[in-house]
């Protein structure tokens, strides 16, 4: 399998995995297996609660707006990826977070306004940052674990005030960039761990421990930790990208965004072979905020999107 199979399978998946769980969010674990008890027998995608059939959510409209910008200015540009997030805010998208809401919408400068809300809330620690890490993952993704991390937290940052968050995400983007190389991200665990910073390394620790199950989080998985978590459970317990989507999402909770960041992880390890094609077919991703109020993006453009974010990575040091 090349890179360029790992690199639309990051992507396309996390995009899946999001369109797979939004029906089922906020619902008890088990939720999904009970309609679906059997792998392969088709229908998953099968819309509700608000949604289409296929239809992906906030994480990924977020992830375009991110990889779009990473191509458009030929790196990373914050201003511009906040710009753009306040953008796709003021279009009223069907579904944004409470907190990433606040930050987008309170006014303050780009560098300033996730800091605002967490020094007012003291809270800021949810996975929204995490969800939209695939087309970053992949654009830094060959340029070595210092500047993949960094990419992480600086772009977590811009929404996400707590510190926590940037760890989370960075952990994330570091597992990714292992597993986007050919590599094994279970067993990257400990080194991505060494790289985090010191006061949070207990907390990510734990719940990547090999022996962590879901079962023993002790907060919701709308948090960054337990998110992250899962997914690597989900990966680390499954050998197929259908059986670790289906894994995470049979969870509940928030499930299109631990579907969207196990899809990523599971696409880059299987590749976008193995995303099952009754799934790939009924994607589609709105995208408001862009210049198109119109716009959807379908499969074939998700998987342009990881080619030149891919590309781009090879050809900058």
């Amino acid at each position: 399998m090349d890179g360029v199979e790992r690199a639309v399978g990051a992507v396309v998946g996390s995009a899946v995995g999001d369109a797979l769980g939004a029906p089922f969010e906020f619902g008890l674990a088990g939720a999904f297996s009970g309609r679906f008890p059997q792998p392969g027998t088709g229908g998953e995608m099968c819309g509700g609660g608000g949604w289409e059939a296929g239809e992906a959510t906030d994480d990924t409209q977020m992830a375009v707006h991110v990889g779009e910008s990473l191509l458009e200015r030929g790196g990373l540009d914050l201003p511009d990826v906040f710009a753009r997030f306040q953008r796709w805010a003021a279009a009223e998208p069907k579904d944004i977070g409470l907190q990433t809401e606040d930050v987008l919408t309170n006014g303050l400068p780009w560098d300033q306004a996730a800091d605002a809300h967490f020094r007012t809330n003291q809270r800021a620690a949810g996975n929204g940052a995490l969800m939209r890490a695939a087309t970053s993952g992949v654009f830094f993704g060959g340029r070595g674990r210092a500047v993949t991390m960094d990419a992480g937290r600086r772009l977590s940052a811009l929404t996400h005030g707590d510190p926590a968050a940037w760890e989370g995400t960075a952990i994330f983007h570091e597992l990714l960039r292992v597993a986007l190389a050919g590599g094994d991200p279970v067993r990257a665990v400990p080194d991505a761990l060494a790289a985090v910073r010191a006061e949070h390394r207990g907390r990510y620790a734990t719940v990547l421990a090999p022996q962590w199950e879901p079962d023993q989080a002790t907060e919701f998985n709308g948090a960054v930790w337990p998110c992250l978590g899962s997914a690597v459970w989900a990966v680390r317990t499954t050998t197929s990208y259908e059986r670790a989507v289906r894994a995470a999402v049979d969870l509940g909770g928030d499930t299109d965004t631990v579907g969207a960041v196990t899809g990523a992880l599971a696409g880059a390890v299987h590749g976008i072979a193995a995303i099952p094609v009754r799934w790939t077919e009924r994607l589609h991703v709105p995208l408001p905020g862009s210049t198109d109020p119109q716009r959807v993006l379908h499969l074939r453009d998700l998987e342009a999107l990881a080619g030149a974010l891919l590309t781009a990575s090879r050809s900058r040091p």
